[in-house]
This record gives structure tokens, C-alpha cells and sequence, in this order.
């Protein structure tokens, strides 16, 4: 009676550690839940994405402005090229007043007289006056040619006003000092005297 006990024990053991074996062999066929207290790879990820997006903007932006501080360095020396020379520019002006003076002086009938030393005299002040000019024309400095163009307060200085039949009202009609520019900017302003009361506009 015994031995019967032992063989059904012994016959139990095997089907027992079957089944043992066959719950362990499919738990260890599912995935493994992350230890606990680690990060989700997929949050870390998408961390990275956006540290990466952020850093491209950044990188973006400094080029950008970059760009922009080489551009206005760039004008800036351009600037300092044409307008460093203004004041000694604007100095010289009255070089080629006092020739345009000198010139003007002599009285029409004198300057036409053949052979006489005054008229190779002027032909020379004129010589040099436009050579003078030329030279200034090498460093952006251009005279203004206002006579008969319509008054510009930001080109014009008005002196007087001449009554006028002949040409619209505000017309430039006569020019006392010539006025110059240098690059875009005005050196001297034109001082004029401006046509008052003449041809309405379209008549």
C-alpha cells in the first residue's frame, strides 16, 4: 500500500513540473516592461526633436543677422568712402565761387575783344573752373543746374520772389549761389530768387 502511495507521487511530479515549465516558457515569450524609474524612449525623443528644431532656429537667426550686421558694415564703409570728404568738400565750394566770380566780373563787351590778354585771362579762369569741377565730380560732388526747374526746398534756398510772366509760378528764375550735391545728400543748397504770379500750370 505504500508503494502504490510513492508510484502515484512519482507519477504526479513529472506532470507538475510540466506544467511549471510550460508557464515560465510563455511569460518569458512577452516583452519586458521598462525597469521602473527610467525614462519613456519615446518622450526622450521627442525631447531630442525639439532641443534639434530649436537649435536649428537659433542657428538660422544668427546667420541672418550676420548677414545683416556684414551688409550695414559694408554700407558704413561705403558711407565713410563718399561723405568723409564733406567738410573739406564743402570748403572748396568757395573756390569755385570765387572763380565764377571772377569770371562774371568783366564786363560782356570786354570778353569779346580778340587778342586782348583779358580774354585768354577769362578763357583760363574758365579752364580751370571746369577742371576744378571735374575733380570734385570725382568724389560725388555735382553742381545743381536749378534755372528753370520747378523750386525744391530741398535743393532750393529761396531768396526773393520775381514777378514773372513768362514762366509758372515758383519757377527758379535766377540763381545767386550755385548749390552742389554730394552723393544723395545735399552739400550746398542753390540759393535762388522764384518766379511769383506768372503761367497758371497747363496754360
Amino acid at each position: 500500500m505504500n508503494d502504490s502511495k510513492k508510484t502515484e507521487n512519482a507519477s504526479a511530479t513529472p506532470n507538475q513540473n510540466g506544467a511549471t515549465g510550460d508557464a515560465g516558457a510563455g511569460a518569458a515569450g512577452q516583452a519586458a516592461p521598462a525597469p521602473a524609474g527610467e525614462p519613456d524612449p519615446f518622450a526622450v525623443l521627442e525631447n531630442f526633436r525639439r532641443e534639434n528644431a530649436e537649435l536649428k532656429d537659433k542657428l538660422l537667426r544668427g546667420l541672418a543677422e550676420m548677414e545683416n550686421l556684414r551688409r550695414r558694415a559694408e554700407r558704413e564703409v561705403a558711407d565713410a568712402k563718399l561723405y568723409g570728404v564733406t567738410s573739406f568738400a564743402r570748403d572748396m565750394l568757395i573756390v569755385a565761387d570765387n572763380l565764377r566770380r571772377a569770371a562774371e566780373s568783366v564786363p560782356p563787351g570786354t570778353r569779346d575783344q580778340e587778342g586782348t590778354s583779358l580774354k585768354v585771362l577769362l578763357e583760363g579762369i574758365d579752364l580751370t573752373e571746369r577742371d576744378f569741377l571735374s575733380r570734385l565730380a570725382k568724389y560725388g560732388v555735382k553742381k545743381l543746374e536749378p534755372l528753370g526747374t520747378k523750386f525744391d526746398p530741398n535743393l532750393h534756398e529761396a531768396l526773393f520772389e520775381v514777378p514773372e510772366e513768362t514762366a509758372p509760378s515758383g519757377t527758379v528764375v535766377q540763381v545767386v549761389e550755385d548749390g552742389y550735391t554730394i552723393g544723395d545728400r545735399v552739400l550746398r543748397p542753390a540759393k535762388v530768387g522764384v518766379s511769383r504770379g506768372g503761367l497758371k500750370p497747363g496754360s
